[in-house]
């Protein structure tokens, strides 16, 4: 088997919704939905191994720090282990205050009264009952008609409201789904509902919710958009239903799918920390919260220690965040390009010059302090990494702020070291090369050993002890500067013959005890420019060393 050239014999494009004067394309999100976690549920069954008892309790803890105030526990009728856990953490007070637990059921009588069962003594709870909707269903799964299937959905209906009234020391709340909405006729999919609010009779205070599945995503999520808000416009005693969303992810859409519906109209979105769900996953309620907050819009869940979230999906789950997964991947907030680079140290140094909060630095979205995320993990280097990279992680690293000619040359030290490695260069790597290059006087031509400066008149002479060659010696130098004079010292000694183009300094840190790191550019007689780095407790030593880290560059 190939891909066929024309796919259209086998696969047909997905309809339009007949939806004239649409709205949704014109409004903004202003406010945070209500949440539904189905990590529990729809997560769970997801998983080759399903989470154990411990599990599911650390999972249900980290969604309730979180803030969710609802969230799918599981699936109680599927057998003991889930019945028990359910039930237990009723019967063991687990439940917060203003936290709701709901279950998932098919629309059988036994199977819905074993889901009332498994939450009795519960303060509230929601009982969510579904059953399958679109054609494909209806003629190759079950062999009925849309009689049939809606029956199916009014007997549904009567088993919640009857359960309910079996056990009234809970405040009941009921969930529908026409699963498979997103594949169904959009009339037939408001006839189920219809029907089964007739049987429920929900109020404005107390309104039914009605959840509307892509349960395969099958189109654009526009197209999604235009069936929720065709379902809004026409569905009855709107006032009296929370329409959510459940969107998966075959497409790659499913976060879109979600965001616009919300536009066309729906009040709450159900999905999993990070995607997780059968196929290819539901919709990242991670995701569709932080693109709230990047919008100054407060999602009212909190992912202000994101690594901690990642490590209990992942210890939950037994599966890996991916490194790119949205603000949460390991390398989201990390550059390797040297021009990104660039621009993410530009924009941290402009940060620090401005006198509001307000967000602007290039390639990052949202801030990573925000999310528990240290700065140093934003730029790593490996042989792609340009001068800014670098130039980075030594001022992060080390306190080292390197002129911008000096960060070119360094950074084609630094490249080389990557393509003999291959590998991404950490901190420690590139602090060896930097000493190498720079700082480290053992196999250099010239090594400090002592100095001292006097003046004869507008002069200053240097006189110091060298190493020059593997052997000490005396030299001296006169100039109308420190670094004039050693430059002259050298030069004198067989050292290069060099002019200073460039010199900067500035303390490492703060306090009277700190080293103070110079830097120099230079330029010998043939026009090659070299660089030099000195560090010392004190800053005219410190220039000396970057004369002679230079000189040992020729």
């Amino acid at each position: 088997m190939t891909m066929l050239r024309d796919p259209s014999v086998k696969y047909s494009a997905f309809p339009q919704v007949p939806l004239t004067n649409r709205e949704w394309p014109g409004r903004v999100t202003t406010q945070a939905p209500i949440w539904l976690s189905t990590d529990m549920r729809d997560g769970n069954q997801s998983l080759i191994d399903p989470m154990d008892a411990e599990k599911k309790a650390r999972f249900f803890d980290l969604l309730v720090k979180c803030g969710f105030k609802e969230i799918e526990v599981g699936f109680p009728s599927a057998g003991a282990t889930e019945f028990d856990f359910i039930s237990g953490l009723v019967k063991n007070g687990r439940i917060p205050e203003g936290v709701t637990p709901q279950v998932l059921t098919q629309s059988r009588a036994d199977l819905i009264r074993t889901s009332f069962d498994s939450l009795e003594g519960a303060k509230t709870a929601i009982v969510h009952v579904y059953n399958a909707v679109s054609p494909a269903w209806r003629k190759i799964v079950f062999g009925m008609d849309m009689d049939d299937i809606k029956q199916i959905a009014i007997e549904g209906a009567k088993q919640l409201r009857d359960n309910a009234a079996r056990l009234p020391g809970t405040d009941w709340r009921f969930e529908y789904s026409p699963e498979t909405f997103s594949t169904a006729e959009l009339d037939f999919s408001l006839a189920c509902c219809e029907a089964v609010m007739d049987i429920l009779q929900p109020t404005t205070d107390k309104p039914i919710i009605l959840n509307l599945p892509a349960t395969v995503e099958a189109s654009t999520a526009n197209i999604y958009a235009d069936q929720i808000e065709y379902f809004c416009k026409n569905l009855p005693n709107r006032d009296r239903a929370i329409i959510s969303l459940h969107t998966h992810n075959d497409r790659g859409t499913g976060v879109a799918a979600a965001e616009l519906g919300l536009l066309a109209g729906a009040d709450r979105v159900e999905g999993c920390l990070f995607g997780n769900g059968e196929r290819t996953g539901n919709t990242c309620l991670v995701t569709v919260a932080l693109n709230m907050y990047t919008q100054g819009v407060d999602p009212e869940l909190d992912f202000s220690n994101i690594d901690e979230v990642i490590q209990t999906v992942e210890y939950c789950n037994n599966l890996p965040v991916h490194p790119r997964h949205p603000y949460g991947g390991e390398l989201v907030y990390t550059a390797f390009s040297g021009s990104h680079q660039d621009a993410i140290k530009k924009g941290f140094a402009a940060r620090e010059r401005q006198n509001d909060e307000r967000w602007e630095v290039p390639y990052l979205p949202i801030d990573p302090a925000d999310l528990g995320r240290s700065y140093e993990a934003v730029i790593r280097v490996n042989s792609q990494s340009g001068k800014g990279g670098v130039a980075w992680v030594l001022e992060q690293d080390k306190g080292l702020k390197l002129p911008k000619k000096m960060q070119a040359s360094f950074s084609h030290v630094v490249q080389a070291v990557a393509d003999e490695t291959s590998r991404e260069l950490g901190a420690d790597d590139i602090w060896q090369a930097f000493e190498r290059t720079y700082l480290a006087e053992g196999g250099k031509r010239f090594q400090l050993v002592d100095w001292a400066e006097t003046h004869s008149g507008a002069d200053r002479i240097f006189a110091g002890k060298l190493t020059i060659d593997g052997t000490e010696r005396s030299v001296s130098g006169r100039g109308n500067g420190l670094m004039s004079s050693v430059i002259a010292a050298l030069s004198e000694s067989g050292g290069p013959v060099m002019d200073i183009v460039d010199y900067s300094e500035h303390a490492i840190g703060q306090g009277s005890n700190v080293q103070a790191a110079a830097y120099v550019e230079c330029r010998t007689a043939d026009g090659k420019s070299l660089f030099g780095c000195g560090l010392d407790t004190d800053v005219a030593t410190a220039s000396v060393r970057a004369i002679l880290s230079a000189a040992n560059g020729a």
